[in-house]
């Protein structure tokens, strides 16, 4: 799938981010590189020290070459602190721009509600492991009131909007364009009242119900020639987004576990039935907070399952990262070394289909176990379960929900439908090279 639809910020990021961003091969190749080494012409003919930006002699300095990309451990990208009102999108600013591919986070909060730290959910979709133009740009739908106090902790991570709005507003869902986004996230920072503890997941059940009702038109609303991004250009919408809010990808965070009956409204699963065994937690589609006792469980049997816990969870972490964010200081920008890019050179989690692509091979009857030894030797790819679709009928009326399969039994049958979760190595991209020319241009794209 081609996402090339360029997301209109008020802030002008510091790098400029290509212009696709294709699912193609294991170890396709970046037309904007982002890992640049830090080379030694920037010394002056006296001696060993580095020049200044303001230094006329410095004839071959680039400034792209010194910016602060990543924050000083090179784990995580990294942008110069922005005001809150910067980033704030009224309903129309939010319905003219292009939002595609996007994470939404609907978050229900009251303006003194505890915080719940939104930059563990951020900071992982901004892992220096992916490249600027792969990021997806993260819309928060709630109380800016809240969200202000928050933002201390968010200011530092690049491509975030807020829209000061209510997730149950289905004007604000559309302005932000919801059918359109790759995850909408359902959260609320609210203190479950003592009287009826079922009642904490109320607000995140009903929008999640409330999305799941709303139909879309195949575009924006509107004419077209008020269809105009801030800039003035022209709508082009470059995917076609959900019809039905139903096929809308969601998740949404649950207080009690026995609350997950009532997001699915099809789903005929007994209310007694264990979380782990229900059909919205099968699917993705709903995440509760006792799960965190068993990954905790899990890692106190297996110390070995934290480094494939973190990296799933965090997007990896290093000892200093770990002492700079427990002292309270969040994310310090850095100057790139070779040693912080380094940290860049980690594996990270990807969906391989095998509709097509070098793995489609496997797709047409093929076993999960020959999968699992051939991604590991071509592509040095970690293969760790199956995201299927629930009904493999090709019928009008199949649904179109995945649910995950976690390491299958070698002699598994594989569907050319099925989509691989894996453990992908970094791919560094192409290398800079300044001044390369017209020639060295076609060469590399």
């Amino acid at each position: 799938m081609v996402n090339s639809t360029k997301q209109v910020n008020k802030v002008k990021p510091n790098v400029n981010r290509a212009t696709s961003d294709a699912l193609g091969s294991p170890n396709q190749g970046y037309n904007r590189p982002t890992s640049r080494s830090s080379g030694g012409t920037n010394m002056n003919n006296n001696g060993g020290l580095q020049v200044g930006i303001a230094d006329d002699q410095a004839k071959d300095f680039d400034f792209e070459k010194t910016e602060m990309k990543y924050d000083s451990t090179g784990m995580f990208h990294w942008s110069p602190a922005r005001n809150l009102e910067d980033c704030i999108l009224d309903r129309n600013q939010a319905a003219m721009t292009v939002l595609n591919g996007h994470v939404v986070v609907c978050l229900f909060a009251d303006p003194d509600s505890p915080l719940i730290g939104l930059r563990n959910l951020v900071m992982p979709l901004r892992a220096s492991n992916f490249h600027y133009h792969e990021l997806k740009h993260v819309v928060i739908v709630g109380s800016v009131d809240y969200i202000r106090r928050e933002w201390k902790m968010l200011q530092n991570l690049p491509k975030i909007s807020v829209l000061n709005g209510s997730p149950l507003s289905r004007a604000d869902l559309r302005a932000v364009n919801v059918n359109l986004c790759d995850m909408c996230v359902i959260l609320s920072a609210k203190v479950p009242s003592n009287d009826d503890p079922t009642l904490a997941d109320k607000e995140a059940i009903l929008a999640s119900l409330n999305i799941k009702a709303m139909t879309f038109d195949d575009t924006i609303g509107g004419n077209e020639q008020d269809n105009l991004t801030p800039v003035g250009s022209p709508i082009v919408l470059q995917r076609r987004g959900s019809v039905y809010g139903a096929n809308v990808p969601m998740i949404t965070e649950l207080v009690n576990d026995s609350n997950v009956q009532f997001l699915d409204q099809d789903d005929d699963d007994d209310p007694d039935t264990e979380l782990y065994l229900t059909q919205p937690f099968a699917c993705g589609t709903a995440f509760a907070v006792s799960v965190l006792d068993s990954l905790m469980s899990t890692t106190y049997f297996n110390q070995n399952a934290l480094t494939l816990i973190r990296s799933l969870i965090t997007g990896g972490a290093t000892p200093e990262l770990e002492l700079i964010l427990a002292e309270g200081a969040g994310l310090r920008g850095g100057y790139s070394t070779p040693e912080s890019l380094s940290n860049r050179d980690r594996c990270r989690v990807g969906q391989i289909s095998l509709y097509d692509g070098p793995l489609a091979q496997f797709g047409e009857a093929g076993k999960y176990g020959d999968l699992f030894v051939a991604a590991l030797k071509s592509y040095g790819m970690l293969c760790i379960g199956l995201y299927r679709f629930r009904d493999t009928s090709s019928s009008c009326d199949a649904s179109s929900k995945r649910y995950v399969i976690t390491n299958p039994p070698d002699d598994f049958s594989l569907l050319p439908t099925d989509q691989v979760f894996v453990l992908m190595q970094f791919d560094p991209g192409l290398e800079y090279k300044p001044n390369r020319g017209t020639r060295g241009k076609d060469d590399n794209s």
